[in-house]
């Protein structure tokens, strides 16, 4: 997947917030919004089509697992349901951030858009709007077109769901923008991106139990982000018995801190 943004018009100087002092609510709060208007002016078409692409795949992914069943076994349909909306979040994050970067490396656009006078915890909290409105619709499509297609699944909404979708979407994104700033080659970038989407479909239980997998790839797991997201996403959606969930919580958010420290150096040394 590989994107190149249109050219905008720089987001305006943020000096003037607090005469020529740059500090303080007001002026980070300009930061996060010029950042969020240029990235929504930059993206406005490819978003859209990035919406669509992503409700395509979780409907394809809810309806296609069951084509390899004559009858899906309850359990089965369960997982693959809870499991893809973890798949749309992560995704927009861990792909779009890094390609875009790439792109704007290749086309040598990177250094000016870094040196827009902004927070760089602004940036990144703008990028992750913006990942979040690539990401909800197809959660809320793919989910609506599962109760439409398993009768008797038992999902059910539940206060924690917006918690666990929101930092779900964090951590992705916030995996992808350290991977898009704290690499230098754009090709090194794309691979990648690449090779952590096929290890996240193909070795980590998201749309299976991980009682199907090998201990010790289990035991890896049990370090690594996405098994945790789709045990915290699984239980906010639905009233099934669920395991430690304050570790996964733990474990997700320590990623999310940990990759966002990583990524606003990268930009601080840039800068």
């Amino acid at each position: 997947m590989t994107t190149t943004a249109p050219p905008s018009p720089a987001p305006a100087p943020l000096a003037r917030v607090h005469g020529d002092l740059r500090t303080g609510p007001a002026y980070w709060w300009a930061g996060y919004r010029s950042m969020l208007a240029w990235h929504l002016s930059s993206l406005r078409l490819w978003l859209v089509l990035l919406a669509v692409v992503q409700i395509l795949s979780g409907v394809g992914f809810v309806l296609g697992v069951a084509l390899f069943f004559d009858d899906i076994p309850l359990q089965a349909a369960l997982f693959v349901s809870t499991g893809v909306p973890v798949i749309n979040l992560v995704m927009v994050g861990m792909i779009l951030g890094p390609q875009l970067v790439a792109d704007q490396k290749a086309t040598q656009s990177f250094d000016f858009i870094s040196s827009f006078p902004v927070p760089h915890t602004a940036s990144a909290l703008a990028w992750y709007t913006v990942c979040l409105i690539g990401g909800l619709p197809a959660v809320a499509v793919s989910l609506a077109v599962a109760v439409l297609r398993y009768d008797g699944l038992p999902l059910a909404i539940t206060p924690d769901l917006a918690p666990a979708l929101l930092l779900t979407a964090f951590a992705g994104t916030m995996l992808g923008y350290a991977i898009a700033h704290a690499i230098t080659s754009p090709m090194t970038t794309r691979l990648l991106t690449q090779l952590l989407v096929f290890a996240m479909f193909g070795f980590t239980p998201i749309l299976f139990p991980v009682s199907q997998m090998p201990s010790w790839l289990a035991a890896v797991n049990s370090a690594l982000p996405f098994r945790h997201m789709a045990d915290m996403v699984r239980a906010a959606l639905t009233d099934l018995p669920s395991g430690d969930l304050a570790s996964s919580y733990a474990v997700v958010g320590a990623w999310s801190v940990v990759c966002a420290i990583l990524a606003v150096r990268a930009l601080g040394r840039r800068r």
